[in-house]
């Protein structure tokens, strides 16, 4: 867990940077206490305004929540574009998306516990990667466009991948190896990823699950139907 300077120091919020404080001040604390941990008054008091400063940025704890949320997905989508654009072979850049999404949630768990907190009475979640910043799902193939997250991980597939997989969509598979990726990084969080000798560490669980994921539907394409 990241460890966070305190106090936070009231003087910038006088130049206008009491929206940044507030958006600072939930993400730490959905780190140390979880979605529930705090209400507005918590994030006023730790800023030092009052909690009628904070309506002036946010309609409520929500919009505050989901702007954290935000923020979060973009950091993402910039860390696995930087991934997708690094030297080696698309089978070594799209093995690098995986480390930096492990990496991000762990290193910013605020960010990442906001991303895919629920909305109250809706049923919807904050957004998965493919619904912040762009309109639509990708087409299939798609080159990423806006920095998605869920862009970027769909043109890692296509690209490592070039023959496709056969009838199979390729988001499809992107979705399961972003399951994957979320469930193990999930695990890891909660503590509860069996570790001891002879098992893998979490950035090998997931390039292991992932090529076998992919693998498994690459054999799918080349079986002749019947067999």
């Amino acid at each position: 867990m990241r460890h966070w300077r305190a106090p936070f120091d009231r003087q910038g919020y006088h130049h206008g940077n009491l929206k940044e404080a507030l958006i600072e001040a939930a993400q730490r604390f959905i780190a140390e206490r979880g979605l529930g941990g705090f209400t507005l008054a918590d994030a006023a008091k730790l800023v030092g305004v009052t909690p009628a400063a904070l309506y002036r940025h946010f309609r409520g704890r929500e919009a505050l929540v989901a702007e954290v949320a935000f923020r979060g997905l973009t950091q993402l989508a910039e860390r696995l574009g930087h991934a997708l654009k690094s030297q080696g072979t698309p089978l070594e850049r799209f093995t690098r998306m995986g480390e930096a999404y492990l990496a991000f949630a762990e290193q910013e768990p605020g960010f990442y516990a906001a991303m895919f907190s629920q909305k109250p009475g809706e049923g919807e979640t904050c957004g998965p990667p493919w619904t912040k910043g762009s309109k639509a799902a990708p087409s299939e193939g798609s080159a990423p466009s806006g920095g998605n997250a869920f862009d970027f991980l769909v043109h890692a597939l296509s690209d490592t991948f070039p023959d496709g997989f056969k009838d199979v969509d390729v988001r499809f598979i992107a979705i399961e190896v972003w399951a994957l990726s979320h469930g193990i990084a999930t695990l890891d969080a909660a503590g509860q990823l069996p570790k001891g000798p002879g098992l893998p560490d979490k950035y090998e669980l997931l390039r292991a699950g992932v090529l076998a994921l992919v693998h498994g539907a690459l054999q799918r394409r080349q079986t002749p139907v019947g067999k």
